[in-house]
Parts: C-alpha cells; structure tokens; sequence
C-alpha cells in the first residue's frame, strides 16, 4: 500500500513559458514527470463510494487506476482506463475534467480536487512510448456494424464494438481520421501525433477506417445496410458553422472559427510553405466565449497577431470555456472585452477607386455594451444592450466561434430518420436510438457542439445499446 499524500494542493501542471508559446504551436502543457505522477496519485483517497466514477461519461474506473499508479504500476493502471476509454491520451487533454470526474473528488471538499485528468494523460503518455505491442484484434462474432464519421463518438462507438468482435468499418468525410480531435483541436492543446497513434490502436483491434467518404453522397445509410451491416451509427459531428446575421459578415477578413481552425490544424496553415494559407490578421476579434473561441484566440496569437480580442456578450465569470483554457489564453496576452456584442462589422471602401484590391475588407467591428438582466431559459443571466453604449473597435479580422451545428446532408438523404428544428438527430433517450430501426446516433450530430467527453459516452452507450440489439436478432 502505497504512502497517502494528504497535500491540500494538486501537484502543478508544468507549461512553456507564456511568451514563447504564444509565438509557436508546440503543446501547452508540458505533462507531469514520473515523480509527480506518484506524488498526485498519492492524493487519491480510494474512496469506497468512487463519486468521481458516476460523474465520468465513459465510466472509467478511476480510484482503480489511480491505486495502480501510486503502486508505481503504470502498465496496470493504463489497462484499467482502456477498458472503458479508447482514448486515454485525448481525454486527458481536453476533458473538462473540473465540471466531469474532479467535481465530485472528496479531496476537494477541503483542498483541490486530485488531478484525475493529468494522471490519465500521464498513464497514456507512459504506455505510448514504452509499450512493445499494439493492442490484439478480438476474436471475431461474425457481425457487421458501420460508424459513420471518425470523431470522438464514431472511434469510442467503435472501440468498443470491435472489443466485442464486431467487424466495425468507419467512413470519415475528410481525408484523416479524427473529426473534431484533427480539424478543431490546436496543436498546442492536442499534438495530432497522439490523435494518430490512439487511432492506430483501433485500427490494430481490427477496425477498418475509409476516409475521403462522405454519407449521404458517396454512399446512403440504407446503402450501408445493403452491404452487409447490421446496425449503423451516425457520430457525424456538427460542423456547419453559425453566423450572427449581422450586416458585413461577407467581407473579406470574416471567418468562421470553423474554418479557420481547419485551415490551421488540418492543412497546417501556420506553416510558411502551406499551400492553404489563412490571413495572418494584425487586430483581431474574436466573438464568442467557448473552449473554440479560445482555441481561435490563441491560434491567431501565434500567427502573429499583434492584439487579439475575445469579444463576449456576457461577464467573465458566464464564460463557458474551460477555466484552464481562459488562463492559458490570458498568460499569452488574448484581451478580453466581455459584455460586448457586435452589431455591425465594417468595411474598406474607396468610392474613386472601384478596383482599389482593399475594398470589401474589414477594417471595424461597430459594438455595443451590455448588461446582465434576468436569467434566461439556460439559468444565465440574459444579456441587454446599455443605451448609448456604441462605440467602434479597430480591427483587420474578425473569427466568429458562436457555434455550430450539424450539416444536414445525413438526415436529408435517410427516409425517416427524425431530426429537431436545430437539425440534430432525435434519439430516445441515452442509447442512441434513431427513430429508424437498426441506426444509433450519438455525439455533436444529437446534441449540437458539446464537448469530446460527453460525445465519448454516447458513442460507448450506443455501442452497448447496438450489441444488445443484434444479439436480440439473432
């Protein structure tokens, strides 16, 4: 039995400092050393009731772990997350672990909570570069399932069909796996080399990935079944941008965080010799006040943005990012003008000179203070305009990161698959379930933009659900 480390405090997480960081797109978080992973596991009081597990979407057996850990078995410990998680190094990355899994830790109650998340990614890490073998395919059920999309959902979803022995083929728009993990995530929060290694691991399970495949155009959902699949899970994200339909959202220098966080991550547009190049904006604003916004924030930092403004309509203390990322972004010098909402984006124009190559490009953001009024259908206090707020903030670009939803062309080409006046699919209730038989549907595709944790679950939840259904059948 290891030592308890009755420490108040978590161990810190090591980072680069912030104004070099600012100006590269090398990983933030530097990760624990061997002695500090031992140190925090040893704050774990290994409580009987594990609150921290019934708070955890994909049910990770963390006291488990963790024990495994401060008996310095890192490989044990790494066994005990990839039971339940097809993704350890990711989720230790970006999962709001503060409002999942450390929210409920009994050593928060008088201190802070054990730091759950950078132990998992500590475990991930250690296993990446020591372990000798790729995980084993399972012994086949002789079933047939397909995913479609490669995000979160779609790979957890797969994962753990094929631990079952389903033979699991997913079909992913783009041309890499990853969905949101490879086109949303910064470099600097989430290395895409971890992405690619966590997706080796599945494919060494025995799922096959087609990329470049896009459903509802290549192939349908019922051609899909035509194949030989028994069930389908559609874990197709949310990638359509939304805009504020505000005057001024056409000119040159508008983007949506969209597509400017896939010209970065997926295209490498920071690089000098990219074939996809983005603006490099000097004065840039940024509208909204999510984990996207701040990766937009800080991504336009490193390309070389002298002032980078996150414009939000409510306080700091409404911000719905995580508060690791808020930090982060503060430390690199990102502004932050809250109670702001713009109304106008403004543009160059020069009436003598009609062909002037600057005209239609944004030079302004016309905005207006607000205040906080009574709480809204979210239980957030509702922003108000204050009269007589309006002023004009100088900027070249601007990157709007208000959200996203899912894009219509699954649904438009699935007879009878129910979708709501947002353009997400239906499901009953938490497993998945369409309202076509044999097709599950988990993740942003459901819920709308949500975070990589919560869309884990629903893929885990439909995996069991789609298990349960096929050996009905049989």
């Amino acid at each position: 039995m290891a030592q308890r480390n009755m420490s108040p405090n978590k161990c810190p997480m090591p980072s680069l400092e912030p104004n070099y960081r600012n100006r590269v797109f090398e990983e933030v978080a530097t990760g624990y050393t061997y002695e500090m992973a031992i140190e925090e596991a040893r704050r774990c009081l290994n409580c009987k009731n594990k609150p921290c597990v019934a708070k955890c979407p994909v049910r990770i057996d963390i006291p488990e772990f963790i024990d495994r850990l401060a008996n310095e078995d890192i490989e044990g410990a790494y066994q005990v997350i990839s039971r339940s998680s097809s993704l350890p190094a990711v989720c230790g990355r970006v999962c709001p672990q503060e409002s999942q899994c450390e929210s409920t830790c009994t050593r928060g109650i008088k201190g802070e909570p054990v730091g759950i998340g950078r132990l998992e990614r500590f475990v991930a890490d250690w296993h990446r570069e020591h372990a000798a073998e790729a995980p084993a395919a399972p012994e086949s059920n002789g079933h047939r399932v397909a995913v479609v999309g490669a995000g979160p959902a779609g790979l957890t979803c797969a994962g753990d069909l094929a631990r079952m022995g389903y033979k699991v083929t997913v079909y992913e728009a783009l041309h890499v796996p990853g969905g949101v993990l490879s086109y949303g995530i910064p470099e600097f929060r989430l290395p895409k080399a971890i992405v690619a290694k966590e997706v080796d691991n599945l494919r060494a399970m025995g799922v096959d990935i087609e990329t470049d495949m896009v459903i509802g155009k290549v192939l349908t959902v019922d051609e899909l079944f035509e194949m030989g699949n028994e069930a389908v899970f559609i874990g197709s994200g949310a990638g359509l941008p939304r805009f504020m339909g505000i005057p001024g959202e056409s000119l040159k220098g508008v983007y949506s965080a969209n597509e400017f966080l896939t010209r970065i991550n997926l295209m490498k547009a920071y690089l000098p010799d990219s074939k996809t190049p983005i603006r490099h904006g000097s004065k840039v604003a940024v509208v909204g006040g999510g984990n996207v916004a701040m990766d937009a924030a800080r991504s336009a930092k490193r390309l070389g943005a002298d002032e980078v403004t996150i414009v939000y309509r409510r306080s700091m203390n409404e911000l719905p990012a995580r508060k690791e990322e808020v930090e982060h972004a503060q430390e690199e010098g990102i502004i932050f003008r809250t109670l702001t909402n713009p109304v106008e984006v403004l543009g160059y124009e020069n009436p003598e000179n009609p062909r002037d190559p600057k005209n239609g490009e944004v030079i302004g953001m016309r905005c207006v203070e607000m205040e906080l009024g009574e709480p809204d259908a979210s239980g957030r206090r509702r922003p108000v305009v204050k009269e007589g707020s309006e002023f004009t903030l100088d900027i070249d670009t601007m990157i709007m990161a208000i959200g996203t939803s899912p894009n219509p062309l699954i649904r438009s080409t699935t007879p009878g698959l129910e979708a709501n006046k947002h353009g997400c699919i239906v499901t009953q209730g938490e497993d998945g379930l369409t309202s076509r038989e044999g097709v599950y549907a988990g993740g942003d595709a459901v819920t709308g933009a949500a975070t990589v944790i919560l869309a884990m679950g629903a893929g885990k939840n439909a995996a069991a659900a789609i298990d349960e259904y096929i050996r009905g059948k049989a």
